[in-house]
């Protein structure tokens, strides 16, 4: 059984749109989505440099246009499961059929303009953490005033709040953490911080016509699958302000019996968590065209257990 997987904000690096812009109707494909969104992604993904693409309001569509036109190089089969994490969500609710793709990146350019906004009002940050105990590290988290905002599984958690929270988190680290490493992200996503975006994103939200799922997807708010697209689209909204559970997201993939993983571009992240956390499973992350002949290799081994 195969799982494809899309990743969040910080993945992206400068130029890395560039080699998929070469396919086939890739242009004429990232111009459209241009167009729709007003925003120039093809400028972005391959002459900005990390600052301009590490801006929020850019770098969400910006990854989402990458994962889907990525998705699309792979054919026409479909996955058993997809699963994305955080704004990686509206990458995996287009491959599961549940929003079109121009309406998916207009949802994603309104979460990104209101998330910067938001991460305006107050200095924050988010830092991840090398080491230590979940059970341990979050109730600590919580002491301090900080969130986790993503429990990624393989020992992975990153903490957000104020700068003055991290600060103390600095001098005060959970016992095991061997380091916390200040993250170059705008704000403290995932958390209350974010609250503001989340009544920005559910008015135009409200506007779509979700469809239901033609394939398994696997949530962020704790893992489960959801069922109908009304649901995926009322999560996606209620994301922005809570933690991703990727490591939950992860423990549902073992329950289905997943076999194989392939992360969509720019992938990597995904795909090394994977490697930590389930043991057993062929991974394959998607970096540059060049990959895709191994990417079409890996589904045919597990087409017998693919879902049209």
């Amino acid at each position: 059984m195969l799982v494809l997987v899309a990743p969040g904000q910080g993945a992206q690096t400068p130029g890395f749109l560039t080699p998929w812009l070469d396919l086939p109707g890739g242009a004429d494909r990232v111009a459209a989505w241009s167009n729709a969104i007003g925003l120039d992604l093809a400028h972005y993904g391959t002459l900005a440099d990390a600052d301009a693409i590490r801006d929020t309001a850019v770098a969400q569509p910006l990854l989402v246009a990458a994962g889907l036109l990525s998705a699309a190089a792979l054919g026409a089969q479909a996955p058993a499961a997809v699963a994305g994490h955080s704004v990686g969500e509206f990458t995996a609710a287009v491959l599961a059929g549940v929003l079109d793709d121009t309406a998916a990146l207009k949802l994603v350019r309104e979460r990104g303009l209101a998330m910067a906004e938001a991460a305006a009002v107050t200095r924050t940050g988010m830092s991840a953490l090398l080491g230590g105990d979940p059970d341990v590290t979050i109730p600590h988290l919580e002491k301090l005033g900080l969130t986790p905002a993503n429990v990624n599984g393989a020992g992975q958690i990153v903490a957000a709040g104020t700068l003055e929270e991290l600060a103390a988190l600095e001098a005060d680290k959970p016992e095991g953490v061997r380091r916390v490493v200040a993250l170059k992200v705008a704000g403290a996503f995932h958390t209350r911080h974010m609250a503001p975006a989340v009544d920005v994103l559910a008015k135009a939200a409200a506007e779509l016509s979700p469809a239901d799922p033609t394939i398994t997807y696997v949530s962020n708010k704790d893992g489960r699958t959801v069922a109908t697209g009304a649901e995926v689209v009322s999560r996606l909204v209620g994301q922005v302000a809570n933690p991703v559970r990727w490591d939950l997201c992860m423990e549902t993939f073992k329950e289905l019996g997943v076999t194989a993983l392939i992360e969509v571009c720019p992938g990597g992240t995904l795909t090394g968590l994977a490697k930590r956390a389930l043991p057993g499973v062929k991974t394959l992350a998607l970096k540059t065209p060049d990959d895709l002949d191994a990417a079409r290799e890996l589904i045919a081994e597990h087409a017998s257990d693919l879902s049209a």
